[in-house]
């Protein structure tokens, strides 16, 4: 198998551009780029033409669950085989997503339904196109900014923060990446997560009213980011969170057997249609 194909949710922007951007320089590269604004793709469809890789978007809105599932056949149309998934898109803690709580059409609170929800329905239902593109890769863009899952209260009805919904968020996403890990071949498909670099210059931190500023560069988090997509020296490596570059350890609810059963089900439960 000659041609890469790379799926990248959350590409018009920020860290997924600059990934979308960096590959489409590679002639074997076919990438399909996801964004939920038709203008954006059209302007990334437009920036990348130049570039020798073949591109490809598709259109969602991640924080419906119909969207994500109708999102996976969309790939599924385009391509019969997968070498590398990157769950990329988010929803900040602040700004421009807002910083009160919000529920999605489907009744989750939205940061949980993008960053995570969305990343596991797209994800399960790709597994298929993974497998016929092994060896591939699934790489969860995820986060140092991790807060324990209540699961007796999973849209924060009481004590609702930007930070706390974010972080609960990013901890689901980190705990389903050792999860699957350990339930995939790694000869065939890998999944690892990172925090790819604290507060790059992107449109959510910089109109967040929880951050508002940068201390890292895009390209650190970038240079983080490709190195999982593309470092012979990971192939078969599974089940790993990197904080930029380095192995680092989640919050110890990422590793209880049990937090990860409940999460596993009640992820199954909220995501059947």
């Amino acid at each position: 198998m000659t041609e890469h194909v790379i799926v990248i949710t959350g590409a018009t922007d920020g860290l997924g551009r600059a990934v979308a951007t960096r590959l489409a320089a590679d002639p074997d590269t076919r990438l399909i780029l996801h964004g939920r604004s038709p203008d954006r793709l059209a302007d990334l469809r437009s920036e990348l033409a130049n570039l020798p890789a073949q591109v490809d978007t598709v259109l969602a809105d991640l924080a419906e669950l119909a969207q994500v599932r109708r999102l996976a056949d969309d790939v599924a149309a385009l391509t019969d085989h997968i070498t590398v998934l990157v769950n990329n898109a988010g929803v900040g803690a602040g700004e421009p997503d807002g910083t009160t709580r919000r529920l999605t059409v489907d009744g989750n609170e939205l940061r949980f339904a993008v960053n995570y929800l969305a990343p596991f329905t797209l994800t399960q239902r790709l597994l298929p196109l993974l497998d016929a593109g092994a060896p591939a890769r699934i790489v969860n863009v995820a986060s140092i900014g991790q807060h324990p899952i209540d699961f007796d209260d999973l849209t924060i009805a009481h004590g609702y923060g930007g930070r706390r919904a974010y972080g609960q968020s990013k901890l689901a996403l980190i705990t389903y990446t050792f999860t699957l890990a350990e339930r995939l071949d790694p000869a065939r498909v890998t999944v690892n997560s990172l925090h790819p670099a604290t507060y790059m210059p992107t449109k959510m931190v910089l109109e967040s009213a929880v951050w508002g500023h940068s201390i890292d560069t895009l390209e650190t988090g970038l240079n983080a980011t490709l190195r999982l997509i593309q470092d012979p020296a990971l192939a078969g490596v599974t089940g790993r969170f990197y904080d930029r570059t380095a192995e680092a350890e989640a919050l110890p609810d990422a590793y209880r057997p049990e937090v990860r059963q409940r999460l596993w089900d009640v992820s199954e439960q909220l995501t059947t249609p």
